[in-house]
């Protein structure tokens, strides 16, 4: 079963805003200023951004990106 279009497009803009934001605090966290409060918050902002951005390059790069490759494959039923 093949994904529709929407979905497809959905999954880009999803892990382009959770990479986009990743690297934004990082750059608030190097270029601003900011008190010790708030840094620990973007700390720990910063800390599910990681989590996400690794749940990103998993899915994108690991095994989920081969299982639905091999799923494809298998539902054609010729090779690529």
């Amino acid at each position: 079963m093949t994904k529709k279009l929407w979905q497809q497009i959905f999954q880009y803009v999803l892990a382009a805003i959770i990479v986009g934001a990743l690297v934004a605090t990082v750059m608030v966290l190097i270029r601003v200023e900011v008190s010790p409060s708030v840094h620990d918050a973007l700390m720990l902002l910063l800390g599910v951004e990681a989590s996400g951005f690794t749940t990103v390059v998993n899915y994108f790069f690991g095994s989920s990106q081969g299982s639905h490759n091999k799923t494809e494959l298998m539902s054609n039923g010729k090779p690529q």
